[in-house]
């Protein structure tokens, strides 16, 4: 067997694995009102997400603020309850853990905050905060856990000493390495990285987005990479996903969405896209309005009221997400 097919054996088997899968996944939050605070309305942040990461793959997921992304991430690591829908690790649904069980799988799977400073505690060392984990799974001796603080702290490029310090003493990429460190403490299998270089300067977000890569390569990592800059998610992604108003409407292999995106959504995003050669212009497509209230989405086609193609079936009739080429998914009646 030659290099080549060897190289095409092993992507086979990982595009064949379902590492995790998510079925018909749902979050909705109660608007409360009144005296007794009772439930008026329902802010439909996820509704009737489905898909599947590979092992070992990064897929992105992209869209406008407040589309839902962060809300899919932190309800499949159930730091917020689903509505409905399952989360799939390996087979075992991630939502009907509890006790012990439910402990054991938050070793596998972590999340890398886009607020790296909101997320540590100020008054404690980041080598403390780094060991935290461990020692909440009983994981070695505090001079062993202190081991592998420091050695998780030099993969993501920092020093011993810098576990000494406080987190007000870094910078923020710095602090971003060392959300990083933590999460990669206990050696999950899965992360969630929610937008973790969108708050940092460009020079910086290079340098994070190698460790990242580098990291996925030592661990055999899988990502769920949650952004809004498509040039970010090109760059790291296997597969992209795009969202709006809490729905799914494409998804596909990187190289084919970017060279093909089928759903008018995904090409308004790919026209903002700026191109490193000033000589040369995209042509823009300019979305007109706002984008409408999860509280009241609207009929048929969330995105209807904003689409520059959209026919009269699109205000009646919700489109399917459906595959209408090989690992090509999008939700358009246009396009089905």
């Amino acid at each position: 067997m030659t290099i080549k097919q060897e190289e095409r054996s092993v992507e086979e088997v990982r595009q064949s694995d379902h590492f995790i899968q998510v079925k018909n996944l749902k979050k909705y939050f109660p608007v409360r009102g009144g005296v007794l605070q009772r439930i008026q309305a329902w802010v439909q942040a996820v509704d009737d997400l489905s898909f599947t990461i590979h092992q070992g793959e990064t897929l992105g997921l992209v869209g406008e603020s407040g589309c839902g992304k962060t809300t899919v991430g932190r309800t499949m690591l159930r730091l917020t309850e689903p509505t409905a829908g399952q989360v799939l690790l390996e087979g075992k649904d991630v939502f009907t853990l509890e006790g012990r069980e439910l402990k054991a799988m938050r070793r596998d799977m972590q999340i890398i905050f886009q607020d790296p400073y909101a997320s540590l505690d100020p008054r404690m060392p980041v080598g403390d905060s780094v060991m935290e984990g461990l020692k909440i799974h009983g994981i070695g001796t505090p001079a062993e856990r202190y081991e592998m603080a420091i050695s998780m702290l030099k993969k993501v490029g920092l020093e011993d000493y810098h576990a000494r310090r406080y987190p007000h003493e870094f910078s923020g990429g710095q602090r971003q390495r060392i959300g990083i460190a933590r999460a990669l403490t206990l050696r999950p299998r899965f992360i969630v990285c929610d937008e973790p270089v969108s708050a940092l300067d460009v020079s910086i977000q290079s340098q994070v987005l190698n460790i990242l890569r580098d990291l996925q390569k030592e661990f055999g990592l899988t990502y769920l990479f949650i952004a809004h800059n498509l040039s970010v998610v090109e760059h790291i992604s296997d597969r992209v996903a795009v969202m709006y108003l809490g729905k799914m409407v494409e998804m596909a292999n990187r190289d084919e969405l970017f060279r093909n995106p089928l759903h008018p959504y995904t090409q308004a995003l790919m026209s903002a896209i700026p191109i490193a050669d000033p000589r040369m212009k995209r042509e823009r497509i300019i979305l007109k309005g706002d984008v409408p209230s999860p509280l009241r989405p609207p009929s048929g086609c969330r995105f209807h009221p904003r689409c520059p193609v959209a026919m009269d079936i699109c205000a009646q009739i919700e489109p399917k997400f459906q595959q209408v080429s090989p690992g090509h998914w999008v939700a358009c009646h246009r396009v089905a």
